[in-house]
Formats: structure tokens, sequence, C-alpha cells
């Protein structure tokens, strides 16, 4: 806007507010739906404080109990080098975990995901059942879907991939599917001019484009993963969680310390993977278009 132009739309103000008056207007409504909002999360939060009995004081006093916890992780050491053995076996069975658990459930959400999507789904009753399926599986937590797998096939690692390709399978499917609904429909359309059935425009119009944020969702969910897996063992399922969880009710905190540190480092180290991965498959497909 030219200073000029700025200066005559100044001088002209009241006029315009007078002729336009409805669009000066201020919109009571909205303001008064906004407020209300506030003062509902407001209230809602001093709820929370009062029926969790929240103090502040309990805090700055437990302040010395955990730094009396951590002097007593300094060195972070296993208990032997057979121990730190075992740490390591756990720590690989985790990410084993961790890695089939976000494949498979990656792999099953896929097709829930081309059912929910507004544009690749079949009717709007398949998407509705599609939706509200994956509602209900995302509805249950990894841990309880852990503690209802081990009930069924037992201690182990298989329960707890169990627990993780399920809890996924509800996550990726919305995910997924928000992703396909977000996809440009000039190809679609450009594919289907050529004569193309709609399972083929779906192939070349909408999945290329997704595929790399769908490729992205499912590292990311693998690193997330890794770290949930160690307390999905706690319960029984397999991994490194059921070793942390005895060592911290047995007080050996430099054995917890080590035992964190190793799950730090596999995490970093799937971090610098994944973010590689993730960065490639962008490029890749910023040059494809």
């Amino acid at each position: 806007m030219s200073d000029g132009f700025r200066a005559q739309v100044l001088t002209d103000l009241p006029g315009l507010r007078q002729r336009h008056d409805h669009i000066f207007a201020a919109d009571w409504r909205a303001r008064a739906t906004v407020l209300g909002v506030i003062a509902l999360l407001v209230g809602l939060a001093v709820l929370a404080i009062l029926r969790l009995e929240l103090s502040l004081s309990r805090i700055i006093s437990g302040m010395g109990e955990l730094g009396h916890m951590v002097g007593m992780m300094i060195p972070p050491v296993p208990s032997s080098s057979a121990h730190a053995m075992v740490y390591l076996h756990a720590l690989g069975e985790t990410v084993a975990i961790a890695f089939l658990g976000t494949l498979c459930g990656a792999v099953l959400a896929f097709p829930i995901a081309l059912l929910a999507a507004r544009n690749t789904t079949i009717n709007g009753a398949v998407q509705f059942m599609a939706r509200r399926s994956s509602d209900t599986i995302r509805g249950i937590d990894q841990l309880i879907w852990a503690l209802i797998w081990v009930n069924v096939v037992g201690l182990g690692p298989f329960a707890g991939m169990l627990a993780v390709m399920t809890s996924d399978i509800g996550n990726l499917s919305k995910l997924f599917s928000e992703a396909l609904e977000t996809a440009d429909r000039k190809p679609v359309e450009g594919v289907t001019a050529t004569g193309a059935t709609r399972l083929l425009a779906i192939r070349f119009g909408v999945l290329p484009q997704v595929m790399p944020v769908i490729a992205s969702q499912a590292l990311y969910f693998f690193e997330s993963n890794t770290r949930s897996s160690t307390i999905i063992g706690i319960v029984g399922a397999g991994g490194i969680g059921l070793h942390l969880a005895e060592q911290i009710r047995t007080i050996e905190y430099q054995a917890v310390a080590f035992i964190i540190l190793l799950i730090l480092v596999a995490v970093v180290a799937i971090d610098f993977v994944s973010g590689f991965l993730r960065r490639s498959m962008t490029g890749r497909a910023s040059l494809t278009h």
C-alpha cells in the first residue's frame, strides 16, 4: 500500500465507518465466546489444581531428595559386566519390539487410512466405520494394550510387539488419513482425464504426494515407540523396562542411571538415522515434483 493511498484511507476513515458500519462494528458475540472459553479453561485449571492438591512447597522440599537421588546415580555403572550384557540384550529386545510393532502397525493402518480419508474411501458409511474403529483403538493407551496382550499371549516381547502394533494402528491410521485428505486434486484429475479408474487415480495421483509424509510419520513413531517400549516392559511385555523397574525397586540407582543412558543412546541413534531418512525422502520428493 502506497503512502498516498494510506493517507487517503486515513483521511476518509470516518466516512468509511459510516458507509460500512457492519464491517467496523465490534462482533460482541465472538468476543463473548472467546472470553467464555478463556474463563472455562481458567476455571478447569483452578479445579484441577485443587483436586490434585498441587503444592509448591512440596516441590521445593522435594528438591533436596531429588538431588540426593541424582548423587546416588553417579557414576552410572552396572552391578557387574554380566549385568551389562543382560541390559544390552534387553535394550536390543526393546528396539526390536518398537521396530516390529511400528512396521506391522503402519502396514495395517494404511488400508484403514484409505477407507477413512474422504478422497479415497468407498462411501460415507465405510468412512464412518473406519474412523470410529480408529478412534476406538486409539482411545486405549499402549500400556493398557500391553496388559491385555500379556493376558492373551503370555509374558514376553511378543506381547510388547502386539501392544505397540495395536496402539500404532489407531494413531497412524488417523495421521495417514489426514495426510491423504491434504493431497492436491489436480494430479488426480489429470490421471482421471486419461481414462484411468478410481483405483489408478489414487495410486498415481494421491499416493505419490503423501508417501514421503506417511513414511516420515512412521519413522517418528518408531523413535517414539523405542521410548514407550521401556514402559510396557514393566508389566511383563519384554524389553529393558522390567530391568529398569527392578533396579529402581532395589534402590540400585547407579544401575538405573546406566540403563537410562543406554536408552538415551539408542533413542539418539534412532533419531539420527530416521532424520537422515526423512531428509532423503523429502529431498527426493521435491526433486520429483
